[in-house]
């Protein structure tokens, strides 16, 4: 393996503003960029060069109007797997099956990581919240689980139990009681063994073997066997995160996301091996963005060097070289100020600080999904096992989003009640406001109320049945008492007549 080639981005330079817009924006999930290998299949599927979200809305839209039809052959068409109907969803039986056979290591492990992001999720979980005026208004807010939560779990080049822990659980922390799993009919999907396992150890019964756009279709609108659910969470490919996108209004989602991004920041006191380290572990997704920015210009030829002696070591090590030389950077920054803004302005997935001060320069940041501080933080703990969940913004959207949390399974509901009083204190300003908004309706229905005393109270209807039941039945207990045993009274209309 040669030697890496990253480009190298100095941010005094007159063009650095579009280079730093260019790396962040390369995997916006509406870019066109797409591999040969995928436009082959676009066109053998589809009979024309569709661009990628033409080929996602043509899925939907026929999985919507077809059904599992057209998730049978979009399955066979897409990832070579013929399936029959009955055999989309994994049988429970499976599940447990794997789960029996999986190593006890492995459960155990499945098992500590639970508890460590249960633990955290459900700490984050908004409370209900009341404030009440006396003898004028209560306003609350309320929290209510989602009921029903998809969750896809891709299967390309390696299978990700992580994913699962990172989405069902905090599902789970929320309330979520039904949650369903989509996974491609792979060996690194709904047939991974482990895979299985790990749905079983967190509850989960409901596993279906369908991937890419037509599950995220499938999920959204329902399909044959598979009713659909009101939000979809989880990870994918260029094709997945279209049909997300799609989907959306339809049900929820969590982001739109692309390719593992990784900044690290770092100053003179930073270990070079730590750095390349972190770089190395987000460029093996393949693709990944593995960026460093510094302002102490002799790191940039230490990391460099040892990104060489240890790339050659990774079995994904000509994929990390990839991801290096067409989407990574090494970025050059005149001060620790100008670097702080060049971070903010890539808003990465994750960005890790390796700085004298990592607390200090933390609080001058903005925009990222995750931040790792200090050389003991690297972000594969929180890929893996800390707590936060790894489902992340990414291509610059943390500049307006954020990870996922136990709170995106939960609608909030404000809840209002009034008094008569209440009412006519807050009455003149709803009526000035929506007079001047012209819906002069909404003033009469408040206007109204406030200057009268209410509608007279109705009388409340006689109980007739219930006293004539009551009597009834004291008659009943005065005829048994005395030992008179009381009439037989019919409660059930009489049969029809049959003609014969």
């Amino acid at each position: 393996m040669g030697a890496l080639k990253i480009r190298r981005i100095d941010l005094t330079a007159n063009n650095a503003n579009s280079q730093l817009a260019k790396l962040r924006d390369q995997f916006r999930p509406d870019s066109e960029i797409t591999t040969p290998a995928s436009k082959k299949l676009t066109l053998a599927v589809f009979g024309e060069a569709l661009t990628p979200a033409q080929a996602v809305e043509r899925i939907c839209l026929d999985v919507k109007a077809k059904g599992v039809a057209a998730v049978l052959q979009y399955t066979e068409q897409l990832d070579k797997v013929k399936l029959k109907a009955d055999a989309i969803r994994v049988k429970p039986s499976e599940i447990a099956e794997a789960h029996a056979a999986a190593a006890p290591e492995y459960l155990d492990v499945l098992r500590r990581i639970r508890y460590n992001v249960d633990s955290f999720q459900s700490g984050l979980l908004h409370q209900d919240a009341l404030l009440r005026v006396s003898g004028q208004h209560e306003l609350s807010m309320r929290y209510r689980p989602m009921s029903r939560v998809g969750v896809y779990c891709p299967g390309g080049a390696a299978a990700y139990p992580s994913t699962l822990l990172m989405t069902i659980v905090p599902a789970q922390s929320a309330g979520v009681k039904d949650i369903i799993v989509c996974m491609p009919p792979k060996d690194t999907g709904a047939y991974n063994k482990d895979m299985l396992a790990a749905c079983h150890e967190l509850g989960i019964t409901e596993v279906y073997r369908i991937g890419g756009a037509q599950a995220i279709a499938a999920m959204a609108y329902g399909v044959e066997g598979l009713k659909p659910v009101e939000m979809i969470v989880g990870p994918g490919n260029q094709f997945v995160a279209l049909a997300k996108r799609f989907v959306y209004g339809q049900v929820a989602i969590d982001c739109i996301a692309g390719p593992s991004e990784i900044v690290v920041a770092a100053d003179d006191s930073a270990h070079p091996a730590y750095v390349a380290l972190d770089l190395l572990a987000q460029a093996e997704h393949a693709p990944g963005v593995p960026i460093l920015v510094t302002w102490y210009e002799p790191l940039l030829g230490e990391v460099e060097e040892a990104l060489n002696k240890r790339i050659a070591k990774l079995s994904r090590g000509d994929l990390a070289k990839e991801s290096f030389e067409r989407y990574g950077a090494f970025v050059l920054a005149p001060d620790k100020a100008s670097a702080i803004e060049c971070v903010n302005a890539l808003a990465p997935e994750h960005l890790h600080i390796q700085t004298r001060d990592p607390d200090g320069f933390a609080e001058e940041i903005n925009n990222a999904g995750a931040i790792f501080l200090g050389p003991f933080s690297p972000v594969a703990v929180g890929d893996y096992a800390a707590g936060p969940s790894h489902v992340l913004p990414t291509s610059g959207t943390a500049r307006f989003s954020s990870g996922l949390t136990s709170n995106d399974f939960r609608k909030r509901t404000s809840v209002l009640r009034f008094t008569r009083n209440g009412l006519k204190d807050i009455a003149e300003d709803v009526v000035y406001l929506a007079k001047k908004e012209g819906l002069t309706g909404h003033a009469a229905s408040v206007e109204q109320r406030a200057n009268d005393n209410g509608p007279a109270a109705r009388p409340k209807p006689k109980p007739e049945k219930v006293i004539a039941a009551a009597a009834a039945a004291a008659a009943a207990a005065a005829a048994i008492a005395a030992g008179v045993a009381p009439p037989v009274v019919a409660t059930t209309p009489s049969p029809i007549p049959v003609k014969k």
